[in-house]
């Protein structure tokens, strides 16, 4: 549907050349001089690629519609990840690039956003942080300092993080999903 660029907003998802584009950051700008404008960052909904982009104001622009839905991960099956949707129970079928690196954090019972547009699986967000148990480290020394007090540790999903020395195995840790760092430890 043609919009202008005035009714961006952050979290809209335009069509631009055939790709879709989620807006991340946007400003409408009105210098004393020259003609409004819209300054935005947006982010390819496929390959995850963020630019930035100015739209003249009141351009037309495609707005698409994508529906978010909460889903629950079930399982891996070969090249797919089984997801439930808890409200109708169906089982969808997500192909492993889409997930990307962050499948390694993907632990049975994790809700994701799923991003769907026309049907097609476009995107899935795990949570911000996971709460993951140490399967296997070794001991921290208390004299060793050489990497400024961190080891690493193996979670239960088979992921590699670097905790601090007191971690032992056994241990349930608070893991950013973004980037795979240790937050906390969880009680």
């Amino acid at each position: 549907m043609a919009q202008t660029t005035n009714d961006i907003k952050n979290g809209s998802v335009l069509n631009l050349d055939g790709q879709l584009w989620t807006v991340l950051k946007f400003q409408h700008v009105k210098p004393g001089k020259g003609p409004a404008f819209v300054r935005t960052t947006i982010k390819n909904v496929l390959s995850g690629k963020i630019v930035d982009k100015t739209f003249n104001a009141g351009m037309k622009v495609d707005f698409e519609t994508v529906d978010n839905r909460t889903l629950q991960y079930s399982y891996e099956d070969g090249d797919n990840f089984v997801f439930m949707d808890m409200e109708t129970y169906d089982q969808i079928f997500i192909p492993k690039e889409l997930v990307g690196d962050k499948a390694k954090f993907l632990l049975e019972g994790t809700d994701c956003v799923v991003s769907f547009h026309d049907g097609t699986p476009l995107n899935v967000d795990l949570p911000g942080s996971i709460v993951l148990t140490v399967t296997h480290t070794e001991p921290g020394l208390q004299g060793n300092r050489s990497n400024a007090g961190t080891k690493p540790a193996t979670v239960e999903t088979g992921a590699e993080i670097q905790v601090p020395l007191f971690i032992n195995e056994g241990d349930r840790v608070k893991v950013n999903t973004e980037d795979g760092s240790y937050t906390g430890r969880e009680n």
